[in-house]
């Protein structure tokens, strides 16, 4: 366990705010947190892992606990599937090279997405037509309110789409992961037309969870500014989901607005188009702005502070309210 007070915790958030934590103690495993909560009780507790989806406005007036408990390993396998553990410490990047070093699928498509493990059943994450939700067996959850370990099921976790019972309910702290990966005849997924150009690209007919991975990191590589260079924490804007009636009512303005079907009555826009249609992709106002390649991305490029961004996002989302008649929801926590 480590301690230490007035914290700068620019190098602990992909933005690179640099606000300080009154206090910030780093936990390496179960017994340090369930001891160390029992101590801070009635603190002010922030949990922070990889910071890859989080928005900090000011400096945080209270106690942020950084959770770096590492390891990953196979529980069980059989000739079809294995089931892997991960901590919650464990970066996702870290994570898929492991799954790929040992010949498991299943989140190939997931690769290159920022954040560690504990942060992706939060979010949901999912990219290029898979969703963690896909491979989820349960997570061990730690309840902040009254210490208590607990299993999370897959229908206890109620995830949605960029969405879970974790981010209503902040006092339930992720652990670990188990996931289900199969070992044989990988279900290779190629639906997002991006990987299938890119695929052709290099000449690849029988594409591997290694080639999907390659390509997947490609395609996010050109679109998407690297969090080490431009701070920033992806996709900042859920994209819509938007009846028939208000799909056909945009058509009528714009008719090349992109659209995927949910069902019969419901379709999801890309909230990158709102945006880019809206003139704002690139814009750039001094430290801070719109990504000039991928418009759901805010930036800092330097020096700028989270609530010149947040103001931005405000901003953003006035204007394609006024335009398009639709709310975009936020998918970074704003703090």
């Amino acid at each position: 366990m480590i301690t230490k007070k007035n914290f700068s915790l620019k190098n602990y958030n992909s933005f690179r705010i640099d606000v300080k934590a009154k206090e910030f103690i780093e936990i390496n495993s179960k017994k340090e947190l369930i001891k160390l909560n029992e101590l801070l009780k009635n603190e002010k507790i922030l949990f922070l892992g990889g910071g890859s989806n989080v928005l900090f406005t000011k400096d945080y007036d209270g106690t942020v606990i950084y959770l770096n408990i590492k390891g990953i390993n196979i529980e069980k396998e059989n000739f079809d599937f294995s089931v892997v553990k991960a901590n919650a410490g464990v970066n996702w990047s870290d994570f898929i090279k492991f799954c790929l070093d040992n010949n498991l699928g299943g989140v190939e498509n997931l690769s290159l997405i920022p954040g560690n493990v504990g942060s992706a059943p939060v979010q949901n994450i999912g990219a290029y037509g898979v969703e963690l939700k896909d491979v989820f067996l349960s997570c061990e959850v730690f309840n902040s309110d009254d210490f208590s370990l607990k299993d999370f099921s897959l229908s206890d976790c109620k995830f949605e789409y960029r969405n879970s019972i974790f981010k209503k309910r902040k006092n339930l702290i992720i652990l670990s992961v188990r996931l289900k990966l199969k070992n044989n005849n990988h279900n290779i997924n190629t639906s997002y037309g991006g990987i299938n150009e890119e695929l052709k690209k290099l000449n690849i007919n029988n594409p591997t969870i290694k080639d999907i991975s390659k390509v997947v990191c490609n395609i996010r590589r050109r679109k998407l500014p690297d969090p080490d260079q431009i701070g920033n924490a992806g996709s900042f804007f859920k994209n819509p989901i938007i009846s028939k009636e208000k799909l056909n009512w945009i058509e009528k303005h714009h008719r090349d607005v992109p659209s995927y079907k949910i069902d019969q009555d419901y379709f999801k826009i890309p909230a990158a188009w709102l945006i880019e249609a809206a003139g704002l992709k690139g814009k750039k106002f001094g430290k801070f702005g719109i990504h000039k390649s991928q418009p759901l991305v805010l930036v800092n490029y330097g020096g700028a502070k989270g609530e010149d961004i947040y103001k931005l996002s405000l901003s953003i989302k006035q204007i394609i309210k006024k335009i398009f008649k639709i709310e975009l929801e936020t998918e970074v926590n704003i703090i």
